[in-house]
């Protein structure tokens, strides 16, 4: 089986970056592996538009290149049909959105898992991708696979955040991410992500995380907004997501475009 760069770069201790892809398509995927600099690609199925044959076509994509492995966030309805097809596709680390509780995050860490006695999780034999569809079906090497699966979490509910001591003591939880969009709207600060009230509460999970020994992970938008969060101790990051980048070009170019020929 393909291994998983996500997971040898977190039990190396090195530092990850990730991008953030909306729609599925196999040329974005394959021009953003040609770059050569991005660890892994999550596919942000929470909010694309996708269907079981695309899940599978974008794990294909991204297993042409060895320097990069990929992730599906998964929006919790349904969550296990959709982590279960993640997985199968070949899609080896699965990013949960809008946990309200830690035992619903310990759900999930099992959700990833084989339903074997020592991993007591969700996952039961298939003939999918993971499991080359015919070779390794129920083996070892598939129990294996499953559990070098990456479990992350958003943080985004005011009452996970509450319980976030226990949270980030859960075992198999190996990363974390502060939602601010989600925290402002479910706290009654609608519009107000940027706050300074939120952004103080997203150093204080990235800092309970960093002692809790659990891999706190930052979005940005430019690598140029990197910086306050490494001097936290933060080392992984996902940067960008393919729409946002397409319209901030059209308005760029647009705009200056039509300020030239007004001009002309």
């Amino acid at each position: 089986m393909r291994k998983n760069r996500l997971r040898e770069l977190l039990n190396a201790g090195k530092p990850t970056i990730g991008t953030h892809v909306i729609t599925t398509s196999p040329e974005i995927i394959e021009v953003v592996g040609h770059s050569g600099l991005f660890d892994y690609i999550e596919l942000s199925g929470q909010y694309a538009t996708w269907s079981l044959p695309q899940l599978d076509n974008f794990a294909r994509a991204v297993d042409l290149f060895p320097h990069m492995s990929s992730m599906m966030k998964v929006e919790p309805d349904p969550r296990l049909f959709i982590t279960s097809r993640s997985l199968g596709a070949g899609i080896p680390n699965i990013l949960f959105a809008e946990c309200s509780t830690a035992d619903e995050v310990r759900e999930c860490t099992r959700m990833v898992r084989a339903d074997t006695p020592e991993d007591k999780g969700f996952q039961g034999c298939v003939v999918r991708r993971i499991s080359g569809f015919v070779l390794d079906i129920g083996n070892e090497t598939w129990v294996r696979t499953l559990r070098e699966a990456v479990v992350a979490i958003m943080v985004e509910k005011a009452s996970l955040v509450e319980q976030m001591d226990e949270v980030l003591s859960i075992e198999g939880l190996d990363m974390i991410q502060f939602g601010p969009c989600d925290f402002s709207v479910n706290t009654g600060r609608v519009g107000k992500m940027s706050s300074p009230e939120i952004q103080r509460k997203q150093r204080d999970i990235i800092e309970m995380a960093l002692k809790k020994g659990v891999h706190p992970r930052v979005e940005i938008n430019y690598f140029e907004e990197a910086q306050e969060f490494i001097d936290m101790g933060v080392r992984h990051f996902c940067i960008g997501w393919d729409l946002f980048i397409i319209y901030q070009w059209c308005k760029k170019h647009g705009e200056g475009m039509r300020r030239l020929l007004g001009e002309a």
